[in-house]
C-alpha cells in the first residue's frame, strides 16, 4: 500500500461566524488543500468528477469544504440521517483520538447530513438530530429534490463540526488524528467512489479506518 497522505491543518480565527462567501475566501486563502482523486475501483466505476477541498480549524470547530464539478445532480434526502451516500455527496471520516472509534460525516450537495460514531461499517451509533443540528452547514445548491442527469454541475458545500462530536476536547487539541475524504454518488446516473487517501478493498468501501491518512493539528 502507498504511504498514507498527511495534511497540516491550520488554525483560522472566526470561521464559525462566517457566511458561505466569507468562509470560501478564508479557506481559499489560508486552509490546507486536498484533492479527492483516488479512483480505487476505476475498472468497475470509471467516471470521476473533479472534487477538491480544504480543511482548517477554529476555537470550537473543524471546518471542511468541498468544491465539485461533474456530471449529474441527485438530492433526495431532504432531512438529516437519510441515505446521503446515494445522492451527490462528499464525506469526511475521522478517528476519535482516544477510544479507537471513528465518525462518518456524509454531506449532500444540498446540505443534508448523515453521521454516526462507529467501530466498523456494521457497528455504529447514529447521531441524534439534535447533535447534527449543531453542525454548521453551507451549500451553494438550493435545498430541494434534484434528479438531473447528463448535465454538468458545479457546487460547493462546507461543514463546521463541533470538536466534541469527534471526541476532541477543544482545550486539549491532539497532535494529530487519522481521517479520509470521499466523493460518492451511489445512485447518480454515473456512480462514483473517490477518496483522498487510497483505499484497499475489492469493492467500494469507505469504512476502512486502516486506510485513513493523517491530519496534523499542531
Amino acid at each position: 500500500m502507498k504511504t498514507a497522505k498527511r495534511i497540516k491543518v491550520p488554525f483560522i480565527e472566526g470561521l464559525e461566524s462566517m457566511n458561505m462567501s466569507q468562509l470560501d475566501l478564508a479557506m481559499e486563502k489560508s486552509a490546507a488543500k486536498f484533492a479527492v482523486c483516488e479512483n480505487n475501483w476505476e475498472k468497475e466505476y470509471p467516471y470521476g468528477p473533479d472534487c477538491n477541498g480544504s480543511i482548517a480549524y477554529c476555537k470550537d470547530y473543524m471546518a471542511v469544504m468541498f468544491h465539485v464539478r461533474g456530471l449529474d445532480l441527485r438530492a433526495t434526502a431532504l432531512e438529516d440521517n437519510g441515505n446521503s451516500w446515494e445522492d451527490s455527496c462528499c464525506e469526511f471520516f475521522v478517528t476519535d483520538p482516544y477510544d479507537g472509534t471513528y465518525y462518518n460525516f456524509e454531506l449532500t450537495a444540498i446540505g443534508s447530513l448523515l453521521s454516526s460514531k462507529r467501530t466498523s461499517r456494521y457497528d455504529s451509533n447514529q447521531r441524534t438530530l439534535e447533535q447534527l443540528s449543531r453542525v454548521i452547514r453551507h451549500s451553494t445548491i438550493e435545498h430541494k429534490i434534484w434528479d438531473e442527469k447528463d448535465k454538468i454541475f458545479a457546487w460547493s458545500i462546507a461543514m463546521l463540526i463541533p470538536f466534541d462530536l469527534i471526541g476532541i476536547d477543544k482545550n486539549h487539541i491532539p497532535v494529530s488524528v487519522r481521517a479520509n475524504f470521499y466523493k460518492c454518488g451511489d445512485k447518480t446516473a454515473h456512480p462514483h467512489f473517490l477518496s483522498w487517501n487510497p483505499v484497499v478493498s475489492s469493492k467500494p468501501d469507505f469504512h476502512r479506518p486502516e486506510c485513513f491518512g493523517e491530519l496534523i493539528l499542531h
